[in-house]
């Protein structure tokens, strides 16, 4: 089984009882296919971004349950043939459930990241960095040389024309 989240609107005129409707439907057919609910979170109407299917608001409701592919399949199956619902995304966040794992928030720093080199061997890099620098002109003094500043090619141009 892999760990899944599921967030789908449902229209803000739909009543109470076709929200449970709804909810329960979709956590029937994740127990159907032997799944578990982690956790389920209604958070109610909220104020939608953009206008979708002609709806400003919508019904938010979070899933986060443990399931198979085919379970995912048959959610969304049902969430394309239901008027009710307006929008819904799943996202995997683990490829192998553990009942007793908790989910993990932030990942951890790797050994090689976690390694600072010393003030000494920052110190020649650094002074490479200026030599460099100061060999090769500035933006500024580039754009403004006679070589390649056009004003100066065109003034050029009108006296030799001029003469």
């Amino acid at each position: 089984m892999r760990r899944y989240e599921t967030i789908y609107i449902i229209r803000p005129n739909a009543s109470e009882d076709d929200i449970n409707s709804v909810i329960e439907r979709t956590t029937g057919v994740i127990e159907q296919f032997n799944g578990q609910i982690v956790n389920l979170d209604r958070w109610g109407i909220k104020k939608l971004a953009y206008p979708i299917k002609k709806e400003t608001q919508g019904y938010y409701v979070y899933c986060e349950y443990a399931g198979t592919p085919e379970a995912v399949d048959e959610i969304e199956r049902l969430f394309r043939i239901d008027e009710k619902s307006l929008k819904y995304m799943t996202i995997k966040t683990q490829d192998v459930f553990v009942a007793d794992e908790p989910k993990p928030e932030v990942e951890e720093v790797s050994e090689e990241t976690k390694e600072v080199p010393a003030a000494d061997e920052q110190k020649p890099a650094v002074a490479e960095v200026s030599e460099e620098a100061k060999e090769a002109p500035a933006a500024d003094e580039q754009e403004t040389s006679p070589e390649t500043d056009p004003k100066k090619d065109q003034e050029k141009d009108q006296e030799t024309a001029a003469e």
